[in-house]
């Protein structure tokens, strides 16, 4: 299936948490959208793979994805070996999207800092022709980067007013992160309310930036060009 929009997050929860409200967006406008986790979470304090696969499954279709897949690599060794950089460029000249969204590179997690520079190396390597895979190379047409805990000054933000209902209800499905229930429950930085608040606090504040009620904002390594100095074109 050729995609419009994939997004990469390091686990289940973490392209929710920064990019959910632009995922519905675009899968509402009927592109076609991917979403891909690298690991399942298991070295999460609360919840079982299997839960968070399961949860993972149920967003994604409350955001209207196409299809979300896990690579299975190992929690906390997201690490640039041969064979997992294989298996994301596969991934990318299999779909051949258009826009490719990657964990931007700063953040408190070490797994999220390093998904995104595995990630980086395999949207590059997907390009080369030399770079032997079962399929041809492709080069998706930008690279964007969506903030998990860290957020800087963003290139460019997208308006998710229409849709933070439907980011807030993607985020309740990963109910063994942010409410986790049991004996065996654990409290920890997720399951505070300020956690959520925190992440609506984000998205309200770039979209008062900008003049709305949310946005998500992205950042781009290169200049972003635009036709005129005009900020709508007629």
């Amino acid at each position: 299936m050729a995609l419009d929009l994939l997004v990469f997050g390091p686990h289940p929860d973490d392209l929710e948490i920064g990019l959910a409200g632009t995922i519905a967006k675009h899968a509402s406008m009927g592109l076609a959208v991917g979403l891909c986790d690298l690991t399942a979470g298991e070295l999460g304090t609360n919840g079982t793979p299997d839960d968070r696969r399961r949860e993972a499954a149920r967003a994604a279709d409350l955001l209207g994805a196409r299809w979300r897949e896990n690579l299975g690599w190992p929690d906390g060794a997201i690490e640039p070996l041969p064979e997992r950089l294989r298996a994301v460029v596969n991934l990318l000249r299999r779909h051949q999207p258009r826009v490719v969204a990657l964990p931007y590179w700063q953040d408190r997690h070490p797994d999220h800092v390093e998904a995104s520079r595995v990630l980086d190396l395999a949207v590059f390597r997907s390009g080369l022709r030399r770079f032997v895979t079962d399929a041809a190379p492709w080069r998706p047409e930008w690279t964007c980067y969506y903030f998990i805990n860290t957020s800087v000054p963003p290139s460019f933000v997208v308006d998710v007013s229409a849709h933070y209902d439907t980011k807030r209800a993607a985020l309740d499905c990963h109910r063994s992160q942010f409410a986790p229930e049991g004996d065996d429950a654990v409290p920890t930085r997720l399951t505070r309310d300020t956690f959520r608040r925190l992440i609506e606090s984000r998205d309200a504040q770039f979209g008062a930036q900008a003049g709305v009620a949310f946005a998500e904002g992205l950042v781009v390594r290169e200049p972003v060009v635009l036709p005129t100095l005009f900020r709508s074109v007629s």
